[in-house]
């Protein structure tokens, strides 16, 4: 079969489409031929590594997986002795990042645990872009004790054009709160279109000192300490950062907590975080149904061409969800 893989680290180039043999499930186990994926910032973060200390878990000098791909629907070739939810036949779709990625490929591999059953009356193109950004999105407007935003709560997300914002603007407006984006100039337009009752253009001025506080924000990729943020909460507010650089990952992880315990705000990054958590998914089945959640897919592209897909995002010029067809 045809799949992406790497064999060092670096950017987009680094990734070659190679012939490679298929997969064999073991018991309990799932092979699924892929239909779709769909690229997420995850996916730019490992090839490079974003984060040097990644490396002692992943490899030192070179990484020890080569596959890539995250986000992955299509239907089940075959299953192992153990599997009981799924059979040949079967349209499913997933998250591999906790089984070691490879959904760039024809044909993916992994415990049945990483699949559920499609949304009904998504096309596989649809569903690949949910596992993943979707999931971020909706734990991102919830916090670790299970409170969330409620009707009425001002909401900021902050990175509303990328894989994971337009998400969670739709989800936010669904929950029934009032919904301020943050994109650049020439995405403004498209985080409008997704239903936000706001949109706040980065480069025209500072997004953390709009005068008005929120109960709520989300940040997809943080760049501002947490300190920076604590007059842009009400009371009781949450502030959950989604990722940052290294730098500023170290400095939320010493100042979340003190900074939450010295305000009464929850303030820092979700580590909470359970990838394809099945009620979170479950809960995404329910907003597809009733017409509240629906992927903003920017461009699709075919496998073959999975470095010029993973560049386009690198360049940071997508608009929601980036797909690669299979």
């Amino acid at each position: 079969m045809k799949a992406a893989v790497r064999d060092r680290y670096g950017p987009p180039d680094v990734v070659e489409l190679s012939e490679v043999d298929r997969p064999v499930p073991a018991a309990d186990q799932v092979l699924v031929r892929v239909r779709a994926a769909s690229v997420n910032r995850a996916d730019l973060d490992g090839l490079y590594p974003r984060w040097q200390f990644t490396r002692a878990f992943f490899g030192l000098r070179k990484p020890r997986s080569r596959w890539l791909g995250l986000d992955v629907a299509g239907v089940v070739e075959s299953v192992g002795a153990s599997v009981t939810r799924f059979g040949p036949g079967d349209e499913v779709f997933g998250d591999l990042f906790a089984f070691g990625a490879g959904a760039f490929a024809e044909y993916a591999c992994a415990r049945e645990t990483a699949f559920a059953s499609m949304p009904a009356g998504m096309t596989f193109e649809e569903a690949a872009t949910l596992p993943h950004s979707a999931i971020l999105a909706l734990q991102g407007l919830r916090v670790r004790n299970g409170r969330s935003i409620r009707p009425g709560d001002r909401v900021l997300i902050v990175g509303a054009s990328g894989n994971v914002g337009p998400f969670a603007v739709q989800i936010a407006k669904a929950l029934g709160a009032e919904v301020t984006g943050v994109a650049r100039t020439a995405k403004v337009d498209f985080v409008r279109s997704l239903g936000a009752d706001h949109v706040i253009d980065y480069t025209k001025g500072d997004y953390t000192r709009t005068g008005e506080p929120y109960d709520w924000i989300v940040d997809v990729d943080a760049h501002h300490s947490i300190l920076h943020w604590r007059h842009a909460l009400r009371p009781k507010g949450a502030y959950v950062a989604l990722g940052g650089s290294a730098a500023w990952f170290l400095q939320a992880l010493l100042q979340g907590p003190a900074v939450s315990i010295a305000t009464g705000k929850r303030m820092g990054l979700m580590l909470w975080w359970k990838p394809f958590r099945a009620d979170d998914v479950e809960t995404l089945k329910e907003l597809i149904a009733a017409g509240k959640l629906n992927p903003a897919i920017d461009r699709r592209f075919p496998l073959s061409a999975v470095v010029e897909a993973l560049r386009y995002v690198d360049e940071g010029r997508a608009k929601g969800k980036v797909v690669i067809t299979v």
